[in-house]
């Protein structure tokens, strides 16, 4: 008799996927949970999965997105007021998982208003394999970071190109899943240029034993390519598939189409 199996933690997910990119950088296009609407968005997602990303980071609406450009408030914004909740968003980050390791981008309000170990059970419970919380400071981050340990998920940490040595070195310790590279100072959001990134990432990889990803900024196939030119395990994208999504009548081919362009500069 065939005896079942756990399905793999979601932290193994990240590392295999990452892995399994070894001759390029792993592609994670960004999506907004219940932009324009949840069914939309379930729909934007399975498109990433099925043109080539090899990760899917899954935004949960917050009416407070510091770390948010225009682009992605206003999506986070409109799924609000189509009254997207937690609970849908991880409905639809779970459908999402079977294709795909999902990484759930939550503000820290969400996580503590549900309480640490529940939220941590509640993404183990939809498959969803690692969270980020761009709001959480590393001092406040380890009853989280041990309740997510708990159940198999990563909690990703973000750095900056202002980040010390020291802290980098203190974050790198604790990180799970991989290492999430802010490109650029400021907000999400597209830019014309990354100056300086492979100093960034260098640092970065100086201190971290996981993958180095990068995001914020990233707008064109091309910046894709130099970013993982440049050193990147990962490359992240999400204002602009975002923006396409909301510019569309089809939410879904658009998206894929640009998917596959970013997915063929990485290779």
């Amino acid at each position: 008799m065939r005896i079942p199996t756990a399905p793999p933690s979601g932290i193994k997910r990240i590392a295999d996927a990452f892995a399994g990119s070894a001759e390029r950088a792993a592609f994670m296009p960004y999506l907004m949970g219940g932009f324009p609407d949840l069914a939309t968005s379930r729909g934007i997602g399975e498109a990433y999965a099925a043109a080539g990303a090899d990760l899917i980071e899954l935004g949960l609406p917050f009416s407070d997105p510091l770390a948010d450009g225009p682009v992605i408030h206003a999506a986070g914004t409109a799924a609000l007021d189509a009254g997207a909740t937690v609970e849908d968003v991880l409905r639809v980050g779970r459908a999402l998982a079977a294709s795909v390791p999902v990484v759930a981008m939550a503000y820290a309000n969400l996580v503590l208003a549900r309480g640490t170990a529940s939220f941590a059970r509640d993404l183990a419970a939809s498959h969803i394999s690692g969270l980020i919380v761009p709001d959480l400071p590393m001092e406040e981050a380890p009853a989280l970071l041990g309740a997510c340990d708990a159940e198999g998920v990563a909690l990703v940490p973000l750095v900056a190109p202002t980040t010390t040595d020291e802290r980098l070195a203190e974050i790198g310790a604790r990180a799970r899943g991989f290492l999430y590279t802010v490109s650029v100072t400021g907000t999400t959001g597209e830019r014309d240029a990354l100056n300086g990134l492979a100093s960034v990432l260098a640092r970065a990889r100086a201190h971290a034993d996981v993958p180095v990803a990068v995001g914020f900024g990233i707008a064109t196939p091309e910046q894709a390519a130099a970013a993982a030119a440049a050193g990147a395990d990962g490359v992240i994208v999400g204002s602009r598939l975002v923006r396409a999504a909301a510019e569309a009548d089809d939410p879904p081919a658009v998206v894929a189409a640009l998917v596959r362009e970013f997915a063929a500069a990485l290779r």
